[in-house]
């Protein structure tokens, strides 16, 4: 068995009947050492944290070479899996989104998220459905999480369940291994989309969503903490910068802060 597959393999197991795959989102080497030091048992990447730690927004406005070496440099420290957000794919054309997919899996992922956003289900299908083929040429069960927004306004607020679990059917048909539901939050909801989705459901951690211990009850396999724990280091270093800057304050970016030796040697080590 290759190294690809053998993470692959091991991200797989993490979706069994019955767990509760918690993932951490990413946004370079040293927050994903970071995270795995932590206990992870795999590691995600957050398509926004990545993007903006190269000085791009979110939403397919990343080069995809710059993906794809951000891939590389983080797989170089892990020893877990990681899977990745490619967001929409970074084009509209299947084709080639199969050719970004084909070097995301070259460069060490075990899986990937990839989203319909405001385009028609019909896309995505085709997407997925290249992913696939491109995986399966490479050798590699790539763990497919289909994401689709209908719980972020794409349909009226009565009409999100209904849609999703239409949509997850298109793309469980079309191969995925998982469905990603952000915005979903609502118990009633979550438990219908479980029971209505014969696949493992992804929730997305936002202000409001039940605790893991509830979303596993209701049969949830996967949560994504998204650009959470970015978002939080960030508002960390602006609270930081402010004090030290405004007030000539220290103590914000020294009380909680990661030694330098220890971060050091979680790289090194890493690496290794």
């Amino acid at each position: 068995m290759s190294a690809a597959q053998e993470r692959a393999t091991r991200f797989r197991v993490l979706h069994a009947p019955g767990e509760l795959l918690l993932l951490a989102n990413c946004w370079d080497a040293a927050s994903a050492r970071l995270i795995e030091s932590c206990g992870a048992p795999a590691v995600a990447t957050t398509s926004a944290g990545v993007a903006w730690a190269h000085g791009y927004p979110d939403g397919d406005a990343l080069p995809t070479s710059l993906l794809v070496q951000a891939i590389a440099e983080i797989v170089r420290v892990l020893s877990v899996p990681l899977t990745v957000d490619v967001e929409g794919g970074y084009s509209a054309d299947p084709a080639a989104v199969g050719e970004t997919i084909a070097a995301v899996i070259d460069a060490g992922a075990a899986g990937i998220n990839i989203e319909d956003g405001t385009a028609p289900p019909e896309l995505l299908c085709a997407k997925i459905e290249t992913a696939k083929r491109v995986a399966a040429r490479a050798g590699v069960d790539l763990f497919v999480n289909a994401r689709t927004d209908v719980f972020r306004g794409l349909v009226p607020p009565e009409q999100a369940v209904a849609v999703t679990i239409e949509r997850a059917r298109r793309y469980r048909e079309s191969g995925c291994d998982g469905v990603f539901t952000p915005g979903a939050a609502d118990p009633a909801a979550i438990r219908a989309l479980v029971e209505g989705i014969p696949l493992p459901l992804n929730i997305m951690v936002f202000a409001g969503v039940p605790s893991p211990a509830q979303l596993r009850e209701l049969g949830v396999r996967r949560v994504s903490a998204g650009s959470a724990i970015a978002q939080a280091a960030y508002g960390l270093t602006r609270r930081a910068t402010a004090a030290f800057l405004d007030e000539g304050r220290y103590d914000p970016m020294i009380d909680g802060a990661c030694a330098y030796r220890e971060m050091n040697a979680l790289i090194s080590a890493g690496a290794a």
